[in-house]
């Protein structure tokens, strides 16, 4: 958008616009201050439906403008763009919405802002929710309980010579199998189960693929997923197992945890540490407020301690870890706690401002920044958010943007610069603005007649503001997908300068393109697989021809597997490709998917 920092179209910030006919109406989202609600019951969603097969809104008008006071006369811009029902208020709460990844989940969202993690394909066509039944429906017919580890052998480049298709389907275990059952852990390169059968000249090799424990019927978190070295982490439920990335095989003992884990850093620091949170109980209302230090390398365990909670309303059940630099936060409702990475110290506490009025909502952090929003003067005639920066190590504020009633921060798109989506409920509509290097001042404002869908998680309780897969950024470009009703979508890059459409490429497939990260001055994209054909990771130029490059070509026979992960973490690192679930079902028989793994 080309709105001047801090100025609202005319009419006011968000001049008021009839809503999409068809979309019911978005209930307000309570204000911080007050104790929140108990999670729902657990209810898993319908399976057939697709969060990304809503109608396109009409777009911004967004036109250049130039800076003034409020109330200056103006071209009316995205401020003024209506939305879809939002995330706020509507979503399930927060860990409780993930524990179905394993159905397609069906809430509507903000068409420009963040979707519910894991949305299917995104392009509503009529063979990917048929697919999805069919996928469904394979999982609970052919998983069975037993080894969780399947062999990824043979499949050699000859792939014509073998069958024309490999088992399409989730592998089932082999009683000779030598993983342990319903653990997680294994050798991932024995069994009998064959992935690579029927591989096809240029497909990539199925590296491995592991089960995920066994868990309660009402499911469990995976929160995490790192890439060390040769090592690949991952969390599941009550443990932490470590991978070989080649072969699959352990390269450490899992690590138990005495209850679910509830939380971790999404990054790990320059030396390959990470904190793990989990629960102090196995009671409902158990707090999310055990730190427990790993090393990736080694599995080896460093201080461990238990936050507390400051303040009345501040509320632990669930907790946000966000690592920047040697500095810790611990994100909870209302408040949080910063330490020292290196031995756990107590910081400070980034609590209330202006006593009784202003409470922390969530935090982000990267590129040596951290972000705090606050929610201010909950049901008053002055209710608003605020945004800072903050000194990590010290918590005091660098800079604080006001933004005006009705505008709540959504997610942080970006920390070098700063980029945040916000939400108007009321209004239906939605902004995405650009700041200035470490200042309140907004550089730009996106404008465009795209509906945009990044995957984050949107869930009233979660005090996480970053963490959106399908999203990045670099000193040039903001980098979103766009959300299509049927065919292939594409990726914008979008002008941090003038927040303004760059260029776009689309998707090479008849299915949803994902942005993942820049590499090498490339953006890396993931290309979701189809009915019939496997996913695909692909490299972007950002200057001269955009033309996607493949660079890695996933495997027709493990499609179906591949599109099961509703709920996914993704990376691509040296070469490899990792997906994995962010959360897991409870299920009688037999284990959920918890990751798998291509390479060449």
């Amino acid at each position: 958008m080309t709105q001047p920092p801090n100025q609202p179209p005319p009419g006011g910030f968000g001049a008021p616009q009839d809503q999409p006919p068809g979309q019911p109406p978005i209930p307000p989202q309570p204000g911080y201050g007050y104790p929140q609600s108990p999670p729902p019951p657990q209810t898993p969603p319908p399976t057939a439906g697709n969060p990304y097969a809503q109608p396109t809104q009409p777009g911004p008008y967004g036109q250049p403008q130039q800076p003034g006071p409020y109330g200056q006369p103006q071209q009316p811009g995205p401020y003024g763009r209506p939305t879809q029902p939002g995330p706020y208020g509507s979503q399930p709460q927060y860990g409780h919405q993930q524990q179905y990844s394993q159905q397609p989940p069906t809430q509507p969202q903000f068409p420009a802002g963040p979707g519910a993690p894991g949305g299917g394909d995104g392009n509503g066509k009529g063979k990917r929710n048929k697919l999805l039944l069919i996928t469904a429906a394979a999982v609970a017919a052919l998983l069975v309980a037993g080894g969780v580890t399947f062999a990824v052998v043979g499949g050699d480049d000859d792939g014509g010579k073998k069958k024309s298709e490999a088992k399409n389907k989730d592998p089932k275990p082999s009683v000779s199998a030598s993983a342990n059952p319903g653990t997680g852990d294994g050798d991932g390169n024995e069994g009998k189960e064959d992935l690579n059968e029927g591989r096809r000249p240029g497909e990539a090799k199925v590296l491995w693929y592991k089960e995920a424990p066994k868990v309660p019927g009402s499911g469990g978190d995976a929160p995490g997923m790192w890439v060390e070295g040769d090592t690949v982490v991952k969390a599941a439920y009550k443990e932490l197992y470590a991978y070989n990335a080649s072969t699959g095989r352990t390269e450490w003992p899992a690590i138990k945890f005495p209850q679910k884990i509830c939380a971790t850093t999404k990054t790990a620091t320059d030396d390959g540490k990470i904190v793990v949170a989990f629960k102090d109980s196995a009671k409902s209302n158990a707090k999310c407020n055990q730190l427990q230090v790993i090393d990736l390398k080694s599995g080896g365990k460093g201080w461990g301690k238990p936050v507390k909670e400051e303040g009345l309303f501040d509320f632990s059940m669930q907790s946000n870890l966000v690592l920047v630099g040697d500095v810790l936060m611990v994100g909870r409702d209302q408040s949080g706690t910063a330490l020292r990475m290196s031995d756990g110290k107590k910081l400070y506490v980034a609590k209330k401002k202006d006593e009784g009025t202003c409470y922390p909502s969530g935090f982000a952090g990267g590129e040596g920044r951290l972000l705090m929003a606050l929610s201010c003067g909950a049901s008053t005639p002055t209710e608003h958010d605020e945004l800072q920066q903050l000194d990590p190590k010290t918590g005091k504020a660098l800079w604080t943007k006001k933004f005006p009633k009705g505008w709540r921060i959504g997610k942080v798109y970006g920390t070098g610069p700063t980029i945040v989506y916000l939400a108007n409920e009321d209004r239906k509509r939605w902004n995405i603005s650009v700041l200035k290097e470490n200042s309140d001042q907004t550089r730009s404002e996106v404008s465009s007649d795209d509906n945009f869908a990044p995957e984050c998680d949107t869930s009233v309780l979660s005090r996480e503001l970053g963490g959106c897969l399908g999203v990045t950024s670099d000193e040039k470009y903001l980098y979103l997908p766009t959300a299509e009703k049927s065919g292939a979508n594409a990726i914008v890059a979008i002008s941090l300068a003038t927040g303004k459409e760059a260029w776009r490429t689309k998707s090479p497939l008849d299915e949803k393109m994902l942005p993942l990260k820049i590499e090498n001055g490339e953006l890396i994209g993931y290309v979701e697989p189809s009915y019939d054909s496997g996913g695909r990771v692909v490299s972007i130029a950002t200057s001269g021809s955009h033309k996607p490059r493949t660079l890695l070509q996933h495997p027709k026979g493990t499609s179906q597997i591949e599109s099961g992960f509703y709920s996914k973490d993704i990376d691509y690192v040296d070469g490899r490709f990792y997906l994995s679930t962010t959360s897991i079902t409870g299920s009688t028989t037999g284990q959920a998917k918890l990751m798998l793994a291509y390479g060449k």
